[in-house]
């Protein structure tokens, strides 16, 4: 069992104590802190744990640091406990400029620890529904629409939003960034509230990615087209559909269709996997866990991190043009 400790207790740190809590055969939760002393005092009687009074102690007392205070913060919490050899989970994006981001990187080599960064759409039940099925896609389509929600507005939507499509889309596709085109505005906020980035690689293959954060309705949609299937995920409904094309008739398979072309035919398979109901925040939390212990690699590197912040500025870089 490891020894956990939370650092920010706002929305999203009481999400992060009540799954540790249920985590119980894997963490300790030794407790937490937050700058906010009368939230201290309210967390600490709802969920009865401890409260530290100083940040610092409670590095000290745990193994593992879990960070969930606003991005501005990461790093300062985040750089403390390096210091200090302790295993980090941060919250995305990793911190708020890329130069903190690259710091952490230089201060984490040559230790004996862990980073992990909480992009948890890597974890979203639909996109675990894709199995073991090879991601190659030339073309990718994204959508995540939100309604106005002020507690996100400290950051663009392209650092609140569309950096969890730009995570996928990088583990997905295993090659170079090589051109950047984008837009946005501002609406009720300070900084880009509505983005579209289309994302070209060197192999070729393109990423239209489309963010709003002020919609009449919620959507979080990805698409991906590949030679031999179109993908579509639902990552709000938790569904995944899989259509592939063959030349060989698939055996045992009800949902296959013949398709005559030009070059002979094919055989269309639609594939609804079963998806797993799971808490994606929990799920992410237990594989730091397993890493940890394991000494495994991370699922969500701090080096992912960084590359994920460094094309969401590429991306703020040509809105601000």
């Amino acid at each position: 069992m490891l020894k956990i400790g939370i650092i920010g207790a706002g929305h999203l740190g009481k999400i992060h104590i009540k799954c540790i809590m249920e985590l119980s055969p894997y963490y300790q939760l030794v407790g937490f802190f937050d700058t906010d002393a009368a939230r201290r005092e309210a967390i600490s009687n709802e969920f009865g744990i401890l409260a530290f009074d100083s940040q610092l102690d409670l590095i000290n007392s745990v193994d593992v640091i879990d960070i969930v205070t606003p991005t501005i913060y990461h790093f300062d919490v985040a750089k403390a406990a390096i210091e200090q050899d302790k295993h980090v989970f941060i919250e995305k994006p990793v911190t708020a400029t890329l130069d903190e981001a690259e710091t952490l990187l230089k201060l984490s080599n040559n230790k004996a620890i862990k980073i992990q960064i909480g992009h948890v759409e890597r974890f979203n039940p639909a996109v675990l529904g894709l199995g073991d099925k090879a991601i190659h896609p030339m073309f990718v389509e994204a959508h995540r629409l939100s309604m106005f929600n002020p507690r996100g507005t400290d950051v663009s939507v392209v650092l609140d939003l569309m950096i969890h499509d730009i995570d996928l889309i990088l583990d997905w596709i295993k090659s170079p960034v090589k051109n950047i085109q984008a837009s946005g505005v501002a609406v009720v906020s300070d900084t880009p509230d509505i983005s579209n980035a289309r994302i070209e690689f060197e192999n070729g293959c393109v990423a239209n990615l489309t963010a709003s954060r002020i919609s009449m309705k919620q959507m979080r949609k990805i698409r991906l087209f590949q030679k031999d299937a179109y993908i579509s995920l639902d990552l709000l409904e938790k569904q995944t559909q899989i259509i592939e094309i063959s030349d060989i008739e698939p055996l045992n398979s009800d949902q296959t269709f013949p398709l005559e072309t030009p070059k002979g035919t094919k055989f269309i398979t639609i594939n609804m996997p079963d998806i797993q109901q799971i808490n994606a925040i929990k799920e992410e939390l237990l594989s730091f866990y397993f890493s940890i212990k394991d000494n495994q690699p991370i699922k969500v590197s701090l080096k992912d991190g960084v590359n994920v912040l460094n094309i969401a500025y590429q991306i703020l870089d040509k809105i601000n043009q």
